[in-house]
């Protein structure tokens, strides 16, 4: 029987180690979320994207995937592109 990620993932968050794990990327995951879903939803490619924050196609690419480490100015230029607030806060 094939499992579904779905499965997976409740199976998965089930160990504490996981879960705990799974809850300190959440911010990073929501983030990058909101931009592939803010710059989806103006039809925009990762090329126009990096146009209009005035870089690269390839630094979206690696920030979507999860393997960029983007500065707050670059997190507010992509904000400010797609038309979003940029909200950072620590508890």
């Amino acid at each position: 029987m094939t499992t579904s990620f779905k499965q997976f993932k409740t199976r998965a968050l089930k160990s504490p180690a996981v879960k705990a794990e799974y809850d300190a990327l959440r911010p990073e995951y929501e983030v990058v979320k909101t931009i592939i879903e803010q710059r989806l939803k103006r039809g925009w490619s990762q090329s126009e994207l990096a146009e209009a924050i005035g870089s690269r196609q390839p630094v979206i690419s690696r920030l979507e995937r999860g393997e960029g480490n983007p500065s707050l100015q670059t997190l507010s230029r992509i904000a400010k592109a797609l038309g979003v607030s940029l909200q950072v806060s620590m508890k």
